[in-house]
């Protein structure tokens, strides 16, 4: 769409390119929370959280999240005539990582505070100054080194050659111990993989979700992180793995 104009957005026939990808922001951040962060980049977006190792409650809701997010992309596109999105949701693991020291305008909030503090600056100069503080660099640890979003990406950009087609919504089956499930309907699992990277998945696409008179608490058919990671890897000690990695 946007090619037609060139790339140019002061092209006349990129306004309508700017009203889609203006309407995809603002559904996503209407979708947005603390337990379903989100990043946006133009025309693509990821949401991510970590799963409990003790509850499967958590990989049941961060689902259901995605499958609203998803519905009402799917409703926007189809409401304008466009062709709609793809969404992968994929497992895996990540590395543990922080901001602190990466993060220049961390010290500078440190000067301001010590300043305001010391009697150095007044409450008002300190809100001017701490409203003029503008990172120059950025980072969402959670995403660093993420092996789910790895695979997520990589089965994503496959598309019909791996199977995963369309504008539909993909789930990992690593999710699921079983799928006669009544309240999600699920299409045929596709085996994807990518063996130069030596990435594999049995995805399949959702059809739909009746999360409507269901519990969040204890959905049946999910399984909570732990029993995923199990899952992922022929480890038998990945537990204690999990633990000793949270005191890194």
């Amino acid at each position: 769409m946007i090619a037609a104009a060139d790339f140019n957005p002061l092209h006349a026939k990129s306004k309508e390119a700017l009203r889609r990808l203006r309407g995809f922001h603002k559904i996503v951040a209407s979708h947005s929370a603390r337990h379903f962060p989100t990043l946006v980049m133009n025309d693509g977006a990821v949401a991510y959280r970590d799963l409990s190792l003790r509850s499967p409650s958590v990989t049941y809701d961060f689902l259901v999240r995605s499958w609203g997010l998803f519905s009402e992309i799917k409703d926007f596109e189809t409401a304008a005539g466009h062709p709609g999105a793809r969404m992968v949701l994929a497992c895996g693991f990540r590395m543990r990582g922080r901001r602190a020291g990466m993060d220049a305008s961390a010290s500078q909030l440190r000067s301001i505070l010590a300043r305001l503090e010391e009697g150095r600056i007044n409450s008002e100069q300190a809100v001017r100054e701490a409203a003029s503080v503008r990172p120059t660099f950025d980072i969402i640890p959670q995403l660093q080194a993420n092996f789910a979003f790895t695979k997520a990406y990589v089965a994503e950009s496959s598309g019909k050659a791996g199977g995963i087609a369309g504008a539909n919504f993909y789930v990992d089956l690593a999710i699921f111990d079983r799928l006669d499930l009544d309240w999600i309907t699920l299409g045929e699992a596709i085996n994807w993989s990518h063996p130069r990277l030596g990435l594999s998945a049995d995805f399949a696409s959702v059809l739909g979700i009746n999360c409507r008179n269901r519990t969040p608490v204890s959905p049946e058919g999910v399984r909570d992180g732990l029993q995923i990671a199990e899952q992922l890897t022929s480890d038998p000690n990945v537990l204690h793995a999990l633990r000793q990695a949270k005191d890194i």
